[in-house]
């Protein structure tokens, strides 16, 4: 982890598989147990009584680590990188979005693909579900509100629609 020495926090990339803080949070979680695994392994291994067993990372974590090109060899490494995971997830950029719907994986990760491109390299979602939206979604950044729902529009367009059913209906 020569390199991760010289990587702060806000350079880190993170893959498309990572789309919502609770992943970052997982994340931290197996890193820290990896770490704690791999410090008793060491333990261990000086009092020889040595059962290395090769650690299983989840694939998230392999493609962060892949992505960033960080080994994590010795604890000090470990330590650091921790410790950066944890103030990147304190200061992650947070887009909720609510749908009327569940959305897919798919979806989501062309979601984040487009706020890391467009917005911030290390946006995340924060993911909901309200059926009353119709269609569309509702979308809310830490400063701005975005309605981008079928009720919104319908909401919108009320005036409208009660003109064309008044001349319709020959009531005017």
């Amino acid at each position: 982890m020569s390199e991760t020495t010289a990587l702060s926090y806000v350079d880190f990339t993170l893959p498309l598989s990572v789309v919502t803080k609770v992943e970052v949070s997982r994340l931290v979680q197996e890193l820290e147990a990896l770490d704690m695994q791999l410090t008793t392994d060491a333990v261990r291994t000086r009092v020889g009584t040595a059962q290395q067993v090769k650690p299983v990372l989840s694939r998230m974590l392999e493609e962060f680590l892949v992505h960033n090109r960080i080994t994590m060899s010795t604890g000090q490494e470990r330590s650091s990188l921790i410790a950066q995971m944890h103030q990147l997830k304190d200061t992650l950029p947070v887009i909720h979005m609510t749908f009327a719907v569940e959305a897919d994986a798919q979806s989501l990760q062309q979601i984040v693909q487009w706020l890391r491109t467009s917005v911030h390299p290390q946006a995340v979602l924060a993911v909901g579900i309200q059926p009353g939206l119709v269609a569309g979604v509702y979308m809310r950044t830490p400063n701005k509100v975005h309605d981008l729902s079928m009720r919104a529009a319908l909401k919108k367009g009320r005036s409208i629609i009660a003109k064309e059913l008044e001349a319709l209906s020959g009531t005017r």
